[in-house]
């Protein structure tokens, strides 16, 4: 997405990153991250308004048309608050600091995110994402949000900061914690493949309902484990594993003409995507595919990952030959307007039997399938998707699986070139290390897979200009820094521990795959030891060997975090444990395996309170385990003796609440909310506070919602509740004891832009307390299955 210059640039114009270069020219005084901006706020005794998005993201373009282009919204920015625009995609650790945020404010996030600041400790006090221009939806205007953050600011200031320090504290509790250690070991494999399995969309693949995600995290665990399966756990495997990679490869997310894959599918069906392709997606996928061919011996997941790869190149190479970052979403406005499709366009290019032939194989024979919701007058068009996979269209039209493959690729190749005439969308340019280091090791999968000369080429160029130019000495002779990111010659931002492992994982596969197919495989393999050397030496706690995401030397950051999740973009901490893997089996010094163990116990406890969530750290256990590492014996004889994770008994020396649902299992429909009954039952002497909007921060009041973004909105008719006067509250809390009666309103929406949805989990959260003391806060969660069913 670009911008005419029709306007003075502001401070942006200067910047590396394509996100912020799309605002240089908006009537928003901004600023980018970083000294200068914070003391500006600082002299100026105002808030920091901090704006994050990427260059890709649609709903970034949507509120700066709305907003940031508007002189009067403009006006009232400038004169109330420092503003910074951040591109997420660069400072990934100043992102995951305001998402958990967001998170932990608002139940949800996403991009944009708009998050205020108070500006000596840059602490949040009040977060979001999108806003509109004016009220909708149950969202204030951002001008409201504006007008009331900065009154509070000016009116109401101890309350603003006391809010600041409850936030940031949550955050530091959740970032920059170390949960006390658990024994992991392969029951909690064994628990994590079954939850997969069991979250598994059974019919149409994938792990959640609309929107569905590829990731890839969930399948390459699977996979892996399929290998030593008992028959029954490997035929679940395939069944899951399977499905999933089929209708992702035949699917609208699956751009069939060009290659490569969109963000994810808004629909169930893999049917119609949200538009962007994303770098670490399509590498992440690539890779997966390659595995799957290879324990399938498939050709069909074959040719996926081949073309895959060749996608990479031939659409993302830079020139030096890294890998750009993403390709936009919208065209004119308009998401996805260049992939759509009517059957009178495809008549239009082809002859009568080609274009017969494409209107079958891409079903444009069914009703359009995109109504694009924000233009509703718009026609309806096509999203082009496969009625199957090609082996059994092949065979329902009686041709050989060859012939009809090389007639698909034919008149793909024709509307291919139509559809290259259209409109474009813009590239954000901008070569990330990590990413490029998926996609190095992505071609050097693929190269192995099918023995071609030319994609293994393509990863040896782009690791040379990885280490030309994003690789740095380090402070001894041993070790390598890796830089962030780079764009037109120009390389800012030190490098994070997902950089260094992802080029390390990278670097490591070029050899392997060199030294396997014959090729000269170069020093790849010293220069991957050497960047983990500098990665263990900078972002590892050499006393409790915890990984962190950011140097010790931040100082922009109010907490040194630490993420385990495994999302999208999987952990930095995961990443580096699969690099000492790859490392110990390259080089076979046992040192590397010595300190991903080490690495495993400081994570344990993380591991045992979420091993889904932590799917990437649990294939590096299992890839232990199979190589006969006792991680068991090292976490008992440091003195852990902790149960495995599911064998966790309840702490009966500690009162609980009793909660019960009126219902097993609900149906969730795009037409019909459903309802739930739920009952707590408060032991006596104890109560919990109410929901309210002037809720005191220190204690977490109670909140029914789901547990991750699922695609589902909920509402709770909290009681009103008794006044209580309680230490530490301005004013008599609002509390309930004894039984509690609560009626729960289920939604389906919307899922924010940007944010990967799980299955939806129903939880409670609540924090028992007496007139004196509290307990810590809980999350429990419901036992109701929640199925969403599209009508």
């Amino acid at each position: 997405m670009t911008h005419a210059p029709d306007r003075p640039a502001n401070r942006l114009a200067s910047a590396s990153s394509p996100y912020l270069l799309q605002h240089a020219h908006n009537p928003v005084d901004w600023y980018e991250w970083g000294d200068e901006a914070f003391q500006a706020a600082r002299e100026r005794d105002v808030p920091i308004f901090l704006s994050v998005g990427y260059a890709t993201c649609y709903w970034c373009h949507v509120m700066e048309r709305e907003s940031f282009e508007s002189e009067a919204t403009a006006a009232v920015m400038n004169d109330r608050f420092v503003c910074i625009k951040l591109d997420r995609e660069q400072r990934p650790d100043v992102d995951d600091l305001y998402m958990a945020a967001t998170q932990i404010m608002t139940g949800h996030g996403g991009w944009p995110m708009s998050v205020f600041l108070e500006p000596g400790a840059l602490r949040p006090f009040y977060c979001g994402t999108y806003f509109p221009p004016v009220s909708r939806h149950n969202l204030p205007s951002f001008e409201q949000v504006l007008t009331a953050m900065s009154e509070a600011w000016r009116d109401d200031r101890d309350k603003v900061l006391k809010q600041a320090t409850a936030v940031a504290d949550a955050v530091t509790e959740q970032l920059g914690s170390t949960p006390a250690g658990a024994i992991i070991g392969a029951e909690t494999v064994q628990q994590t493949v079954g939850t997969l399995l069991r979250i598994a969309d059974d019919n149409l693949g994938g792990f959640s309902h609309a929107p569905k995600f590829p990731q890839p995290v969930y399948l390459d665990l699977l996979l892996d484990v399929r290998r030593d399966a008992d028959g029954p756990t490997r035929q679940a495997i395939d069944r899951v594993a399977r499905l999933t990679l089929d209708q992702m490869m035949i699917g609208g997310m699956h751009d069939q003409l060009a290659a490569g894959f969109h963000r994810y599918s808004v629909d169930a069906t893999w049917t119609v995507p949200h538009f962007e392709k994303m770098l670490y997606d399509n590498a992440q996928l690539a890779s997966t595919y390659a595995a799957a061919a290879r324990l399938y011996s498939d050709d069909q997941y074959t040719r996926t990952a081949l073309r895959t790869a060749e996608w990479i190149r031939r659409a993302m190479t830079l020139p030096g030959g890294g890998f750009a970052s993403a390709i936009d979403a919208e065209v004119n406005a308009r998401e996805g307007q260049h992939c759509l499709w009517s059957p009178d366009e495809v008549r239009a290019v082809l002859d009568d039997d080609d274009a017969q032939f494409a209107i079958d194989c891409f079903g444009l024979d069914a009703e359009p399938n995109l109504q694009d919701p924000h233009h509703p007058d718009d026609a309806p068009r096509h999203v082009l998707r496969l009625r199957e996979r090609p082996d059994a269209a092949a065979n329902r039209l009686g041709l050989e699986p060859d012939a009809y493959l090389a007639r698909v690729d034919r008149v793909s190749q024709r509307l291919l070139e139509l559809r290259r005439r259209r409109p474009q969308p813009t590239i954000d340019d901008k070569a990330i290390a990590s990413w490029n280091g998926l996609a190095i090791a992505a071609l050097a999968d693929v190269a192995e897979l099918t023995r071609d000369s030319d994609t293994l080429q393509a990863a040896a160029i782009a690791a040379e200009f990885v280490r030309r130019e994003l690789v740095e000495n380090g402070p001894s002779a041993l070790s390598l820094h890796v830089r962030r990111s780079t764009r037109a010659g120009v390389t800012d931002t030190a490098g994070f521990l997902e950089d260094a492992a992802c080029v390390a994982i990278g670097l490591i596969r070029l050899w392997q795959v060199s030294r396997s197919l014959g090729t000269e495989p170069g020093d790849s393999l010293e220069t991957a030891e050497r960047i983990i050397v500098g990665a263990l030496d900078r972002f590892v706690d050499p006393e409790n060997s915890r990984p962190f995401d950011s140097p010790a030397d931040a100082a922009d950051l109010f907490v040194r975090g630490g993420s385990t999740y495994d999302g999208a973009m999987p952990s930095g901490a995961s990443h580096l444990l699969r690099a000492l893997v790859l490392l110990a089996d390259a080089t076979a010094n046992q040192r590397w395996l010595d300190e991903a163990q080490r690495i495993l116990v400081a994570l344990s406890g993380r591991i045992a309170e979420s091993p889904v969530a932590t799917v990437n750290s649990v294939r590096t256990l299992y890839e232990l385990i199979r190589q006969g590492r006792d991680v068991e014996g090292s976490l008992r004889s440091q003195g852990i003796e902790a149960p495995m994770p599911d064998q966790v008994p309840p702490a009966e020396e500690l009162p609980e609440i009793a909660i019960y649902a009126d219902s097993e299992r609900v149906q969730l429909t795009t037409e019909a909310p459903a309802a739930i009954d739920v009952r707590l039952v408060i032991p006596e002497g104890h109560h919990i506070i109410v929901p309210s909007s002037d809720a005191d921060d220190l204690v977490q009041a109670l909140r029914i919602d789901v547990l991750a973004e699922s695609g589902v909105a909920v509402f709770a008719d909290y009681p009103s509740g008794d006044p209580l006067d309680l230490p530490g509250f301005d004013r008599p809390a609002r509390v309930l004891h004894g039984e509690v009666d609560i009626t729960v309103m289920l939604e389906r929406r919307e899922a924010p832009e940007g944010l990967s949805p799980t299955r939806p989990v129903l939880a409670v959260w609540y924090q028992l307390c007496t007139e004196t003391e509290c307990l810590p806060p809980t999350v429990r969660e419901l036992d109701v299955a929640i199925d969403l069913v599209d009508t």
